[in-house]
This record gives C-alpha cells, structure tokens and sequence, in this order.
C-alpha cells in the first residue's frame, strides 16, 4: 500500500475518498488533499488543523506538481477513450462488420488506426477468418 494517498480537492472530496477506501475495507490508509484555490492540504482525521504551506514553500510546488501530472493523465485518458468513440464510425462502416465486433476490434486493439495495421492473421485470432477477411480488404481498398 502507499504510505500516502493525496486526493485533489477540499474536505468533500476527502471524506468521499475516505468513505470509497473504507468501503472496499482499506480503513488506516493515510489521506491527504490540496484544496485547489487556497492551496491548503487537509489531512485525514485532521480536518480541523489544514496545513497552509508559504506559496514559496518546496513542499507545495512538489505537491501542485503531483496534482498537475494527475490532472494530464486524467484529461490524456479522456481524451483517448473519447477519440476511441469517435474513430469508430469508420470500422462501422465495414460491410458485414457489426457494432459486437467493433467493439472486440477496439478492445483489442485500442484504436481504428491498430486494427488497420493489424495484419489479417492477428485479426482472424480475435474475430475469425471471415470477419478479418472483410476488415482488411476493407483496409486494402480504402487505404490501408
């Protein structure tokens, strides 16, 4: 286990973290977390004491780096499965190919432009023969 997990936001979002850790029966699981506006770090079982680091202070620029990388991995993550959505419509768009398989497609490969590079043989592995056979020439005559 961690020895600390830093939760971005104030009290509210504190507790639910508490109250999700509890829930799956992790209950001494040290909890921190920085209220993004007044900067201030609330401690788990310590509300009432928040910690109000100098704005110049080392401690917090480590910590609004932390919270700053999570935030880029959260909107990357997001923004990928949205692009997965979207990207979609073209392997819709293969005759014979339903929506079940497109999803197995994405799946397993993560993104359109993965099964059209994906050779007929990996394909056949996760959809059959018949099915691969139709995405790649699908790929071979509209640009693959």
């Amino acid at each position: 286990m961690p020895g600390l997990v830093l939760i971005d936001g104030g009290l509210g979002q504190l507790h639910a973290a508490a109250d999700a850790l509890e829930a799956i029966g992790i209950a001494d699981q040290s909890l921190a977390s920085i209220a993004k506006r007044e900067e201030i770090i609330y401690v788990f079982g310590h509300e009432d004491e928040p910690v109000v680091l100098d704005r110049f202070s080392p401690i917090l620029h480590l910590i609004q780096t932390i919270r700053d990388e999570a935030h880029r991995f959260a909107v990357t993550f997001h923004r990928t499965r949205r692009n997965a959505r979207t990207l979609t419509s073209e392997l819709d768009q293969i005759p014979g190919i339903g929506g079940i398989t497109v999803r197995k497609l994405l799946k397993e490969f993560g993104s359109s432009e993965l099964v059209r590079q994906a050779t007929e043989e990996d394909l056949a592995k996760r959809i059959g023969k018949s099915a691969a056979h139709k995405v790649r020439m699908h790929f071979t005559v509209f640009g693959s």
